[in-house]
């Protein structure tokens, strides 16, 4: 069974993704430095992630160690595939038309989709 996470686990996530196994600590002060967060605040929300299976927890001396559990691109293409299906009536076209009319897309992306594009193609 999938669990969606909310805004703020995805938060969380995406710092643990990046900076792999943190305190409380190190994932707070990634968290204040863009929002007013308290840290009993981001610690209760890591015990519910954890409570939740998004969260592996050891100890290392006082310290607890957090380990992001879900997978980043899975988590990336359970969150996609479902905004597909519920903004986009499960168009993928409509959503990719939307997010590049709507957002400035540079040079190096447009070469990047294009590529995806060419080998999807040659690969069908």
């Amino acid at each position: 069974m999938y669990i969606k996470p909310t805004d703020s686990e995805l938060e969380i996530l995406n710092y643990l993704w990046e900076a792999g196994p943190s305190t409380v600590r190190a994932v707070h002060d990634y968290l204040a430095a863009a929002k007013d967060v308290g840290y009993t605040t981001t610690l209760k929300l890591m015990q519910i992630m954890h409570d939740k299976g998004l969260l592996y927890r050891t100890e290392q001396g006082r310290s607890h160690i957090y380990v992001a559990l879900l997978g980043k691109e899975e988590t990336q293409q359970n969150l996609l595939g479902r905004l597909v299906q519920t903004a986009f009536q499960g168009s993928a076209a409509q959503m990719v038309m939307q997010a590049l009319g709507n957002h400035t897309t540079s040079k190096e992306e447009l070469d990047e989709i294009r590529a995806l594009l060419n080998n999807i193609e040659n690969n069908r």
